[in-house]
């Protein structure tokens, strides 16, 4: 006798100022997609938005009605609406700063449902802190990152296997700035996540050279090794590293990629709803945000050292 076929997992979005949300319900809930996945659907949404942010408040129309006429998802008035009807909740708002307030109100009622947070996690360590302990506190599974650390330009250079045996790394990523979400929290954030993805826990101290054109942040971790980004604000959109091992170092290619990383990355969200367990260790994000922190607090004081 044959099992029946796992039931459709039904996601909700907090927050609808971001592509993101087209892009994800787009391969969820339109089987003539580029790039269908089946087994998952957008079912329910919350608009929010940042009213201080322009990019972020002008958005809110267009995306909510995208949504609503064309994938289906029902518009709801509250985010604790939109996580009673859902069985995993994706935490979208493109405002870092929101966060922590948005995360606490979708803990209050997600009785383990698994939440994932879109880039940035937050724009503080403290935020990051409080949203990976109240997690734990609630025993909600929780998963952050930028689509960038699940590519497979990434993914086959740095594998579980192989990842305890890197030397160093430098990263190379668009570095846009925002001042409500400062320094390399707005967009140096996805070269972030390939360095940590790459480098793994226990940087110790970041200096970051700034100029109008780039920044350069250089990470030392306490066993020795050194792990760089450089945020790159002249027009290069490309991702690119170079990941050092004791013999080779090898080229984390993203461009050249024919998968995108959008949809590693909903392969992966789909798998988090179904397994609940997260692929990024929560403290690994805390310490991630750390290091943007005191990247952000050196390049305002010429580079000065900034321990983590």
């Amino acid at each position: 006798m044959s099992s029946s076929p796992p039931r459709e997992i039904r996601f909700g979005l907090v927050g609808l100022d971001t592509s993101h949300v087209t892009i994800l319900s787009d391969m969820l809930n339109h089987p003539e997609s580029k790039n269908p996945l089946p087994g998952g659907r957008v079912v329910a949404a919350w608009p929010g938005g940042s009213p201080d942010l322009a990019s972020s408040i002008s958005r809110v129309p267009g995306y909510t009605a995208e949504l609503r006429d064309r994938f289906g998802v029902k518009i709801l008035d509250s985010i604790e609406a939109v996580v009673a009807a859902a069985d995993a909740v994706l935490l979208t708002s493109l405002d870092g700063r929101v966060h922590r307030e948005q995360f606490a109100r979708i803990a209050a009622v997600a009785e383990g449902r698994p939440v994932f947070v879109d880039k940035p996690f937050a724009v503080s360590s403290a935020d990051a802190r409080a949203i990976v302990d109240l997690a734990r506190q609630r025993q909600v599974p929780l998963l952050s990152s930028s689509s960038l650390r699940f590519t497979g330009a990434l993914t086959r250079v740095v594998t579980p296997d192989n990842r305890a045996a890197v030397k160093g790394a430098d990263f190379h990523t668009p570095a846009a700035l925002e001042p409500t979400n400062p320094g390399l929290f707005w967009y140096g954030i996805h070269g972030a996540e390939m360095l940590f993805a790459t480098m793994g826990r226990g940087c110790r101290q970041v200096r970051c050279v700034s100029s109008p054109q780039s920044d350069l942040a250089v990470g030392e971790w306490s066993d020795g090794r050194i792990g760089t980004l450089r945020g790159n604000r002249t027009g290069n959109w490309e991702f690119h590293g170079l990941v050092h091992f004791e013999k080779e170092s090898r080229h984390v290619n993203v461009p050249a990629e024919s998968k995108g990383f959008f949809v590693c990355l909903a392969e992966a969200l789909l798998e988090f709803a179904r397994t609940r367990q997260s692929p990024v260790d929560p403290e690994e994000t805390v310490e991630l945000i750390r290091f943007i922190e005191a990247a952000n607090e050196s390049r305002r004081h010429d580079g000065a050292v900034v321990k983590l």
